[in-house]
């Protein structure tokens, strides 16, 4: 073949070649666009549903706040197995930390990465002070970092929650028993008068005497019977809670711990490795709510809550944002602090000013951070004679430090001493308008603010050590009796400072606003003065003292200078409650009914110790773990 008909032969094919090449890409382009298409793996645009219908992001129940009552719910409610439960904690476990473990170290929780470090505005009707308020950052809530002290209220402040919501459940003989299922006490020779058929014997909470006595506290409870207050063997049973004794704790006094002198949080009890393992359970921490999400589209025109929207506390809104859905209810368990914040930002709250920081309203509810009362305490600071303080557990010489490793090794090898200690060596509990106890006043001269007869006003705590105004314990020698104001007439608030869901709220609990209140408290003032120059704990007391930083001059002082001494060293025994308060609907300012649903909204509920429309005259945690018991027995027999 010639050389020119070779080479036009080579051109066809080569233009042949160049053609197919060009069929066979559009032949995969078509098919990769039909792939596109044409899906086959749904999970590309859609999500799996479970057995019950559900998305893997969708749950039954969502608790906002893995706190005191936040790891109640989800225990409780995830018993049944058909519930399908988030938790989201902003917090993380503290079952590994020493400080939340050991219970004579609780206080080096504060100021730190585990704490809010929160702090109320200027307060001017106590001494202009800006005052500290811990918030536990924990899986626990409060529970993890509190002082542990076992105590309920007396019977009647109940009788009172159900007069004022309308709702006879809430009465102290059909509320006892949620106290009763999450007790679990350990009796102690010790304390032999302890009617132990009146305690709970198989609930998850530990609750008994601390393993370690402090050698003042029975001098402390013989003072109080000698200036006329009665020995009572419980505080926490249907005979009232008026008299003196040891505390009881989850852990110690009666406190929550167990038997081995280790705090018990709620996380401790209720989130146990079982519970966790549960397929219908998931906890998350380290994870804000900033935002309750609303369908506001809805037939009957009630916004119905559907779900939250959280981050990383860690990135404090820097990073993603995250939605999960509750195809039946909300439950936010923040505290009497984060609680309305939330629902706030939210949408829910008082009108006026949710619109001064331009969020929309969903719902206007003026109470939604209205109410807030608070537990005002002041810390009288003696010097005591006999070297029993336990100042030495914060060392600052060798002696001290040798006292603490000793100690120290005592906790570890058998739960005892004095670590497992909280520092409380005892408490009383009294009425201001007690002729024995105070008979140099005009008994009807200070208004009544109690629920009723045998409910007292006035708590009188002693401790095994000094603390400073700066929180550290006291070098050498010293106790301290710290009366408390149990029944307060002052009402605070919570507001928003800003639309932004991580700037702290603004906290105004109006301490000592009424007279009512420094009235009361300078009586506790003079009670405390009086039993600690009562034998025997007089021995104990070195009335002699004349150092200027204690509190030994307080017998010379008149009722006004005493007044502006508790006004400017005012502080809080840490119980906020009631800026989500239940009651009537007929009443102005309620904004949850008897059973713990936010008014004119549908699947929202609050569980802590917002709830409570007034202060016990106690301590709030057991309230807020019986709470939570309640509910979840409320959420079980709606559930189908």
């Amino acid at each position: 073949m010639h050389f020119l008909d070779t080479l036009q032969l080579l051109r066809v094919n080569r233009s042949f070649a160049g053609v197919l090449s060009c069929i066979v890409a559009l032949i995969v382009i078509l098919k990769r666009r039909k792939r596109q298409q044409l899906i086959t793996d749904y999970s590309q645009v859609a999500r799996e549903l479970d057995s019950q219908g559900r998305e893997f992001d969708e749950y039954d129940y969502i608790v906002v706040g893995g706190g005191t009552a936040g790891c109640v719910l989800a225990c409780r409610l995830t018993e049944d197995p058909r519930i399908r439960v988030l938790l989201i904690e902003a917090g993380s476990s503290g079952k590994a930390l020493v400080a939340s473990r050991i219970p004579s170290a609780y206080k080096h929780l504060a100021r730190t990465t585990h704490d809010y470090k929160l702090s109320t505005l200027p307060q001017p009707h106590a001494g202009n002070q800006k005052i500290y308020w811990p918030r536990a950052r924990l899986l626990g809530g409060c529970s993890s970092m509190n002082a542990m002290m076992a105590h309920y209220g007396a019977p009647s402040d109940f009788d009172e929650f159900a007069e004022i919501v309308g709702d006879n459940s809430w009465c102290w003989e059909n509320f006892k028993q949620y106290f009763l299922k999450f007790e679990n006490y350990f009796p102690s020779l010790q304390f032999p008068d302890v009617d132990v058929s009146q305690r709970g014997s198989s609930g998850p909470m530990s609750i008994g005497y601390s393993a370690y006595t402090w050698k003042g506290s029975e001098m402390f409870i013989n003072a109080c019977i000698n200036t006329g207050m009665s020995f009572n063997p419980d505080f926490n049973t249907s005979n009232g809670t008026l008299g003196v004794n040891k505390t009881t704790d989850c852990s110690t006094l009666m406190m929550y711990t167990d038997r081995h002198g280790v705090r018990v949080s709620t996380e401790a009890a209720y989130l146990t490795p079982t519970v966790l393992a549960r397929p219908n359970l998931k906890v998350v921490t380290e994870a804000r709510v900033t935002k309750v999400l609303f369908d506001t589209s809805t037939r009957n025109g009630i916004p119905r809550a559907t779900g939250v929207e959280f981050s990383s506390f860690a990135q404090k809104g820097a990073g993603k944002r995250f939605r999960a859905r509750a195809r039946k209810e909300v439950i936010v368990c923040c505290g009497a602090v984060h609680t309305p914040q939330l629902l706030m930002v939210s949408g829910i709250g008082p009108g006026t000013h949710l619109t001064e920081h331009n969020i929309p309203v969903v719902v206007d509810h003026p109470g939604v951070g209205s109410n807030l009362y608070d537990h005002v305490t002041f810390h009288m600071r003696l010097a005591e004679k006999m070297g029993i303080s336990l100042g030495y557990l914060q060392p600052r010489d060798l002696h001290a430090k040798f006292k603490l490793w000793r100690d120290l090794l005592e906790y570890q090898l058998r739960g005892t001493g004095p670590l497992c200690s909280n520092f409380v060596g005892g408490v009383a509990f009294c009425r201001s308008n007690d002729p024995v106890l105070f008979p140099e006043y005009d008994h009807d001269e200070v208004q009544d603010s109690t629920s009723g007869p045998s409910s007292p006003d006035l708590e009188l705590v002693v401790t095994s050590v000094l603390i400073h105004p700066d929180r550290s314990l006291g070098i050498g020698k010293g106790y301290m009796l710290l009366p408390v104001l149990l029944r307060p007439t002052s009402v605070g608030t919570v507001r928003l400072k800003s639309a932004d869901p991580w700037e702290d709220p603004l906290i105004d609990p109006n301490y000592l606003s009424t007279q009512h209140d420094v009235d009361v408290l300078v009586r506790g003032v003079r009670l405390g003065y009086k039993i600690a120059h009562t034998p025997p704990l007089s021995d104990l007391t070195d009335s002699a003292n004349d150092d200027p930083n204690l509190d030994h001059r307080f017998g010379r002082l008149s009722d006004d200078e005493l007044r502006q001494i508790v006004r400017s060293r005012a502080e809080t025994l840490y119980h906020p409650v009631g800026t989500c308060a239940m009651g009537r609907e007929e009443v102005a300012g309620t904004v949850l009914d008897s059973q713990l649903r936010v008014r004119r909204v549908s699947g929202l509920r609050v569980c802590d110790a917002s709830i409570l429309p007034k202060l016990v005259s106690g301590h709030t945690a057991g309230v807020v773990i019986a709470a939570a018991e309640k509910l979840a027995d409320i959420i079980k027999a709606e559930y189908k």
